[in-house]
Order: C-alpha cells, then sequence, then structure tokens
C-alpha cells in the first residue's frame, strides 16, 4: 500500500477508520499519510478465485472484469438522478448471480438481459439508453417497440393495478352499517 498523493510507503500509513462496507462482502479502510498529511480511503475485498469468461457476441472469449458493467451503467445514467451507490449494488448483484452459475463461461448477451432487468426497474430512461446498445436496434421502429415495451410493463407495474377496492367506489369500511353518535 502507497500513498496515492506522495507515494509514501506502508510504513508512513496510519488507519485511522475501518468499518464494514457492501453487505459485509468489504472493508473500507480511512487511512492517513504521516508524510503528506492527506487522507484517502482504500477497500478490501474477498478476490474470487474462480476465473470466469465472457464470452462475447463475435466468439471472443475475455476474463470476467466487473468495472464493464458498471461502465456500461454509468453511460446508459448520463445526468440521470441515480446515485453510484445504485449502480454499484446492480453491479454487485449481477455479479453475485453470475457466479452462483456452476458455468465456468457466460455469454455477455446473459449479463447484459440481467443488467437491463435491474435498470428497467430503477430508471425507464437510463433502461432504453442501456437496451439500445445492448439489443442494438437497426431502426427507430425497434426503438419505438422497446419504449412502448417499457410503458406497457410499468402499467403491469403499478402499486393501483390488482387492488380489488379503492376509496370512493362505496365499499369502505364506515358503510358497515353502524350508527354513529
Amino acid at each position: 500500500m502507497r500513498c496515492p498523493y506522495c507515494d509514501a510507503d506502508k510504513d508512513q500509513l496510519k488507519v485511522i477508520d475501518s468499518r464494514s462496507c457492501d453487505a459485509g462482502k468489504a472493508i473500507r479502510r480511512r487511512r492517513h499519510c504521516l508524510a503528506c498529511t492527506k487522507r484517502f480511503t482504500t477497500y478490501e475485498r474477498v478476490e474470487r478465485r474462480v476465473n470466469l469468461i465472457v464470452v462475447k457476441r463475435d466468439g471472443r472469449r475475455q476474463p470476467w472484469d466487473r468495472e464493464k458493467i458498471l461502465a456500461g451503467l454509468e453511460r446508459a445514467c448520463f445526468k440521470r438522478p441515480i446515485s453510484e451507490a445504485e449502480l454499484i449494488a446492480i453491479r454487485d448483484d449481477v455479479e453475485d448471480q453470475i457466479f452462483q452459475s456452476p458455468h465456468r463461461e457466460v455469454s455477455s448477451d446473459l449479463i447484459g438481459r440481467r443488467v437491463a432487468e435491474r435498470l428497467r426497474k430503477l430508471d425507464q430512461v437510463a433502461y432504453v439508453r442501456f437496451a439500445s446498445v445492448h439489443k442494438r436496434f437497426k431502426t427507430l421502429d425497434e426503438l419505438a417497440a422497446e419504449v412502448q415495451a417499457v410503458r406497457d410493463a410499468n402499467k403491469l407495474d403499478d402499486p393501483e393495478q390488482g387492488r380489488l377496492f379503492t376509496e370512493g367506489n362505496g365499499n369502505s369500511q364506515q358503510d358497515d352499517g353502524a350508527i354513529s353518535d
């Protein structure tokens, strides 16, 4: 470990705070450099021993890189009201799902579908941006069809959907025949 500001070695660094983060999957350490007096944060995570290979659409194989998911999410969510923590949570959840599989090779298409599922629930505009790259729309009609599908899915996700009785239809609890003073 070296100071990112002055390149001082570990003997010049002091840990001033340690906490668990990412639901206990990492340790956040706040450090203070005695040489330049600056502070910085480091994260410690368990390294995954399993080598996972991503199979691209053209058949190329690449090692798993968790930062590529985050980069794609950041592009899709550019200037959207979505926090970095939400994007990291999506990346971590997708990574956990992928690593739970017994397979050591995974298609980039599967990764994209998993990311898109989570993004659709979070932000419709960001989802359409992501889908336009992932699904490789060739025409405006394909994009419009996807936007309509998002709208239709949003209607199904409506919390009012599925309620048998809504207030104001004469079926409230006050209409039980009781007499009040």
